[in-house]
């Protein structure tokens, strides 16, 4: 997992409550296993219209909004069922950092666990960091846990435990393999019949 320390990047603004996976990522792209191939799915219908032509006024489709690295959005965010590919479909975008009024437990574990890092802001932040200009960038300070823009600065609280991995860039196998050599040395007291 890449790490995420100091994060400082151009935002795109989607401020609906409630935007569930079937949203993020239609069932009908759920096909492919790789974590990769599905930034051209992501919001789909939100983002083509009938004839399969981009929407022009979808944010995410606005020219000035491309390259964002960073989604400012409602209340709620990622429910409905537990795909782990609309995580990957917002990573494959380019989105590292989510900041949201909240989001279904399923959903943001999945991000944690793909290297995207969700935010929880009030409203009022997140009503302010919505309406910044599109080549205005914000700064998201993992370790002092601040979002900040310009002269306004918004705390988050973040679970300490995967705080220290997005720091470190360390995914669950990173962990596993920190016990390399204890595992080995329990494999070896194995009986034979189980190596």
């Amino acid at each position: 997992m890449d790490p995420i320390t100091v994060h400082t990047g151009r935002t795109v603004a989607l401020m609906n409550d409630n935007i569930d996976t079937d949203q993020i990522i239609p069932k009908q792209f759920l096909k492919n296993i790789l974590k990769t191939g599905y930034a051209n799915s992501l919001f789909f219908d939100w983002r083509y219209d009938d004839a399969g032509k981009p929407n022009k006024d979808f944010e995410l489709n606005k020219p000035e909004r491309q390259g964002a690295s960073i989604l400012i959005t409602g209340s709620n965010f990622g429910c409905g069922s537990s795909r782990e590919h609309a995580a990957w479909a917002l990573k494959d975008w380019g989105f590292r950092v989510i900041i949201a009024g909240g989001y279904s437990d399923i959903f943001y574990m999945n991000c944690t666990k793909n290297g995207i890092l969700p935010v929880v802001l009030p409203q009022n932040a997140r009503d302010y960091l919505a309406k910044i200009a599109s080549q205005e960038e914000i700064t998201i300070d993992l370790p002092n846990q601040e979002v900040c823009c310009g002269k306004e600065k918004y705390h988050f609280d973040f679970d300490q435990t995967w705080k220290q991995k997005f720091i470190n860039g360390d995914d669950d196998i990173d962990i596993t393999m920190a016990y390399q050599q204890q595992i080995e040395e329990y494999e070896q007291k194995l009986p034979v019949f189980w190596q």
